[in-house]
């Protein structure tokens, strides 16, 4: 058994080339994440504090358990340590506005959305609260918002829908008064929990994006966004392919703006700056 960590041997714990590699390996076979070289530093600060919660040593025993673990939850931990969850309610705006406009007028029968990469659950309840304000036979519309993450951490953060009030700075007034709850978490902090309405929309799921998809579709939309960025040519090419299948003819793919598929080879149509037609 592994002796347990001390503060002065992880203080001195380095990340030789080798191990380094080893982890960009794992990452890019299991998730299809690509980390360059000169993330080092970046990956030895981050994964420390995992070695010192576990008890061990160095990178190697690391992996070492992060290999053989049974159900993978420290590579889930990995993943969570070394990329960014960063999102927010309506971030990129323009989507929701297209989706809104130009999308949902089109869709008289079932609606059915995808958000792939849900993080922390902001996105689908942005989707949710969008979809309430735009049927207005939503009790009886069949809609679906399927939102999965590879990362049980900030999926138990969605499916929980309890935010801190700072954090519900983008949500208009009148959706947080329609759609959230005001409470005190344990510490007496005011946060906003997300009502049924919106609830029973939404159906959070883990997913990796490199393993085998159970769902068939056909989706009305596909939100990717700002997650291929962590990805290398091939596995966006991988990727994009398999949402084409997924899509109704007429739907739309969306990605980051700090994304496109400029140089891949796809059959989607350039609607707009990061969103695409079938």
């Amino acid at each position: 058994m592994t002796a347990p960590a001390t503060p002065s041997l992880l203080a001195e714990c380095e990340l030789t080339a080798a191990q380094f590699a080893r982890i960009t390996a794992v990452l890019h076979e299991h998730a299809g994440i690509r980390m360059r070289e000169g993330k080092e530093g970046l990956v030895r600060a981050r994964l420390t504090k995992r070695l010192r919660k576990l008890g061990l040593n160095d990178f190697s025993a690391y992996l070492d358990f992060v290999e053989r673990e049974p159900g993978r939850k420290e590579f889930a931990e990995m993943i969570d340590a070394l990329t960014t969850n960063k999102t927010s309610f309506l971030r990129e705006v323009s989507h929701f506005d297209f989706l809104r406009d130009a999308v949902f007028p089109q869709l008289p029968g079932p609606v059915r959305i995808w958000s792939a990469g849900c993080s922390s659950g902001e996105e689908p309840y942005t989707l949710a609260m969008l979809c309430n304000e735009a049927f207005a036979d939503i009790a009886k519309r069949d809609v679906r918002i399927l939102a999965t993450d590879l990362s049980h951490r900030v999926l138990a953060q969605a499916k929980a829908g309890v935010y801190p009030a700072e954090n519900m700075g983008d949500v208009p007034a009148p959706w947080l008064q329609k759609y959230w709850s005001r409470k005190q978490d344990a510490g007496g902090r005011p946060v906003f929990e997300a009502e049924k309405n919106l609830r029973r929309l939404v159906n959070f799921a883990k997913l990796n994006l490199m393993e085998r998809w159970p769902m068939q579709g056909p989706f009305d939309a596909i939100l990717c966004r700002n997650v291929m960025i962590y990805f290398d040519k091939a596995t966006q090419q991988q990727l994009v392919e398999r949402y084409w299948q997924l899509l109704r003819p007429g739907g739309h793919l969306f990605v980051g703006h700090s994304e496109s598929l400029t140089g891949l080879a796809h059959k989607f149509r350039y609607v707009q700056p990061a969103v695409y037609v079938k």
